[in-house]
């Protein structure tokens, strides 16, 4: 049986981010998991400081996030991912996302940055 995808410790990065997203490739996100439950704090490139939660289940990662932005702007919405490997080894969650608080929605691509973690 194959051991279940923690995202507890693990650091990110988009690798592929949408037309109306805010997160770019210097956005950095880091995770932190207990039992089902997963949070990140992310901040980097147009993000001043954002924060996500949520749980993870055999369907995948299901979160809110909220962040404010360089100009100062507070957004919020949610997302689902799906949670995989990348060819080398590396987590990748495909995040489909939609703002509650402006209009817009996509798919951002996040890989795992450090494979060395403990």
């Amino acid at each position: 049986m194959e051991k279940p995808i923690s995202l507890n410790g693990v650091r990110m990065r988009v690798v592929s981010t949408a037309e109306g997203g805010e997160v770019n490739t210097e956005t950095l996100f880091e995770f932190a998991q207990d039992g089902s439950v997963v949070s990140a704090r992310y901040a980097g490139g147009k993000v001043r400081l954002g924060y996500l939660v949520g749980t993870m289940s055999a369907e995948g990662l299901r979160f809110r996030f909220a962040q404010v932005d360089n100009s100062s702007r507070l957004d919020g919405g949610y997302s689902t991912c799906e949670i995989g490997l990348t060819a080398e080894g590396r987590i990748q969650l495909v995040e489909h996302f939609k703002w509650d608080s402006r209009e817009g929605s996509g798919t951002n691509i996040f890989e795992e940055i450090d494979v060395n973690r403990s």
